[in-house]
């Protein structure tokens, strides 16, 4: 669904991407996480269309972003790390909005709207506005805009930052489902890593704009040489060659 080829991105003499090449398949979850600067934004800005590459290709669904930006947007469902929302609209009123701009229709939007609420019980806020509403509700709201279309590929760029746990835990089994169920490609970056543990199918590991591990958690468990028992922070401490400090 999501293919990555030789992709380099840089801003001045900062090479924030530097000629990373990976895939995501249907129906996956791909997390990658590294540290702040690292670059994985970036990939999900220039896949989004919202920058555009120095070098390399993106295709999405077998069409170049670039060449076919309007198809390619169509089919893919973008959840920021800063919830992209206006203070004078209701929640309501802002699904309504977005499915608008993906050619929902009326009925169908009605529908959907109703059932996503429920996911995350934002039935009796929705017509409040989000002026009142608390940053993990607008993560929320964010997070449900992005499924209106019934995306084929979910770009989600730091996806539980503001929520509760009980929230939390709702969205890791929402994006299970969406990717186990429906075949929905899901790409990720996020530096909570007990998130990426638990959903991951792939994780990919950055540094300094380039990809330097990838693979499921038990591959790069052993990538860096570790046992069994250890999570995905000790792997990525390993990986990247960081350790605490000692007390």
């Amino acid at each position: 669904m999501l293919l990555i080829k030789n992709l380099s991105k840089q801003f001045g003499a900062l090479k924030a991407v530097d000629d990373i090449s990976f895939e995501v398949k249907d129906g996956e979850i791909f997390c990658i996480i590294g540290p702040n600067g690292a670059g994985k934004t970036t990939i999900i800005k220039t896949t989004v269309g919202l920058l555009a590459p120095d070098k390399g290709t993106i295709t999405v669904g077998g069409k170049d972003v670039v060449l076919f930006p309007q198809a390619t947007k169509s089919i893919i469902g973008y959840i920021p790390d800063d919830p992209s929302v206006w203070p004078g609209m209701t929640g309501e009123e802002f699904l309504h909005f977005v499915g608008t701009l993906f050619g929902v229709p009326e009925q169908e939007r009605m529908e959907r709207v109703k059932k996503l609420l429920s996911i995350f019980e934002l039935e009796g806020i929705e017509k409040n506005y989000f002026e009142t509403y608390s940053r993990g509700n607008k993560q929320k709201f964010s997070i449900l805009a992005a499924l209106l279309h019934k995306p084929k590929l979910l770009l989600v760029d730091e996806p539980v930052v503001g929520l509760d746990p009980l929230s939390v835990r709702r969205a890791k089994d929402l994006f299970v489902r969406l990717a186990k169920d429906e075949g929905v490609s899901i790409f990720i970056a996020t530096h909570t890593l007990s998130f990426a543990q638990e959903v991951a199918d792939q994780v990919g590991v950055m540094d300094h704009g380039r990809m330097i591990a990838r693979g499921t958690v038990d591959e790069l468990r052993a990538k860096a040489k570790l046992h069994n028992e250890t999570t995905l922070e000790d792997i990525y401490l390993a990986l990247t060659g960081n350790s605490f400090p000692s007390a």
